[in-house]
């Protein structure tokens, strides 16, 4: 079932999605070649807790950090720890969800450390649009599948893929409620988007032409791309309006 926010939990969502966006701005200048993921991470559990919410991922299904860092052919999901140190040329998602008075904001961005290939710039760059393609397309009245058909379009150019396993979401007082939402095409989404809705656009671009992860068998968590290719990934929570979508968590 898809929830309908009211006007005070609209507002409360607003709050949580503007510190998201803060804690993502706060570890901007962190992510550098020599520092590791666990650095990062616990710079963002201080910095949130400092500000009064919670890191929504720790302890969330058994995930045992504050936040996803998702390296190079990592496409979600990556666990910080001391040994993945960032390199020249890596590329990193930071993926921040702060639970603030009850409610959730959950935004992500690839950051580029270093000097890095061109192609995979472009792969970050044309990610972050295609985002922001699915994030146009959201208005009350037309159908959630109008974002990944925007994405689709725009992505299909360049020759990528787009991960079709993990999708956006539904946001509130819960991490994940409905509706799933698809960075490709699909009559499935077709639901009527209506005032009130929050969800997450994020799409994951494979710079490989298979749309095919794999779950590592170790840690239960981290998702990899099944040819070893790059993969990147933004992530905004919007509020569905009668005009633009209105992004919670923008910076």
């Amino acid at each position: 079932m898809i929830i309908i926010k009211t006007a005070e939990e609209i507002e409360k969502m607003r709050k949580a999605g503007a510190l998201a966006g803060q804690v993502l701005s706060y570890i901007e200048p962190f992510v550098n070649e020599g520092v590791s993921t666990l650095e990062l991470d616990n710079l963002c559990a201080e910095f949130t807790k400092n500000h009064g919410a919670i890191s929504a991922p720790l302890n969330y299904h058994g995930f045992p950090k504050s936040i996803c860092t998702s390296i190079n052919n990592v496409v979600c999901h990556g666990i910080p720890a001391a040994k993945d140190t960032l390199k020249n040329g890596d590329i990193v998602n930071v993926d921040i969800t702060v639970i603030l008075d009850g409610y959730h904001g959950d935004t992500s961005r690839t950051f580029m450390v270093g000097d890095v290939d061109e192609k995979i710039v472009n792969l970050v760059t044309r990610t972050e649009k295609a985002m922001y393609r699915g994030i146009a397309a959201v208005k009350a009245g037309k159908y959630l599948y109008e974002v990944g058909r925007a994405i689709e379009k725009y992505i299909a150019k360049f020759g990528y893929s787009i991960v079709q396993t993990y999708g956006g979401h539904g946001i509130g007082k819960n991490f994940h409620e409905d509706p799933h939402v698809l960075h490709h095409f699909s009559q499935h989404n077709k639901i009527r988007l209506k005032e009130g809705m929050i969800f997450t656009v994020e799409p994951m671009i494979n710079m490989g032409q298979s749309n095919q992860v794999e779950t590592s068998t170790t840690d239960d968590w981290t998702v990899t791309t099944a040819d070893g290719s790059v993969s990147a990934q933004f992530e905004h929570t919007i509020l569905v309006t009668s005009g633009e979508a209105e992004i919670l968590t923008a910076r």
